[in-house]
């Protein structure tokens, strides 16, 4: 088994082939309903926003802490400014990620950015939660990811793990965690890379930043 400590970008293979939809579900006491084996699970929560993380870490014996909240919203922040898939167009964006999900993209003419392999105007979906992960039972910490919208619920940025929910708790795949490719700086999926790729979390491909290729939700 992988050790989680270091946030590996692809922190464990999966063991088994399973469903990439997990429930959230929010009534009083939040549930988020696993669709993975329960020994490669974490116990996680996501919050719309830091105000709501903030909140909740009042409530005693919880597993993260009002500094764990801030420090992994800062994380989840600068992870969907550098992971967020990018698209030539917002209207290409929003058929990906649902109308009024997307917006400018915040790096264009960042010359750190640039340099990187000379991106380019693009739109990217909207940072609309963050998902925190307990991997303490793993000789590890408290991780983030941050959540993006799609037509029918939420996403991580690398679309392998979908919620009906940005708000919840309960225990997820640990691959969830996993680090998404790195898209800053790069050239912004056109219409035909996108209908290549068979749309967002759709198990096509996606560049890194050194010109490979890896699963890009699949």
């Amino acid at each position: 088994m992988t050790d989680l400590a270091d946030r590996p970008e692809e922190a464990s293979a999966p063991r088994r082939k399973r469903s990439r939809h997990v429930a959230l579900l929010l009534a009083g006491a939040a549930v988020l309903t696993l669709a993975a084996c329960e020994d490669d699970a974490v116990d996680a929560q996501a919050f719309p926003d830091l105000d709501s993380c903030l909140a909740a870490a009042q409530t005693d014996g919880l597993w993260f802490t009002a500094d764990d909240c801030r420090t992994q919203f800062a994380a989840a922040e600068q992870t969907h400014l550098e992971t967020a898939p990018r698209y030539e167009s917002r209207e290409l964006c929003e058929e990906e990620h649902g109308a009024g999900a997307c917006g400018a993209d915040p790096a264009a003419g960042d010359p750190a950015a640039q340099q990187q392999g000379g991106g380019g105007f693009s739109f990217m979906p909207l940072l609309v939660g963050y998902m925190m992960g307990s991997m303490l039972s793993r000789g590890g910490g408290v991780f983030s990811q941050p959540m993006v919208r799609t037509p029918g619920g939420y996403s991580t940025p690398s679309g392998n793990q979908t919620f009906a929910s940005n708000s919840g708790s309960g225990r997820v795949p640990a691959q969830a965690f996993n680090r998404a490719p790195t898209t800053i700086g790069q050239q912004p999926m056109s219409r035909a890379q996108v209908a290549q790729r068979g749309g967002f979390g759709a198990g096509a491909t996606a560049r890194t930043a050194t010109g490979g290729s890896r699963g890009f939700g699949g």
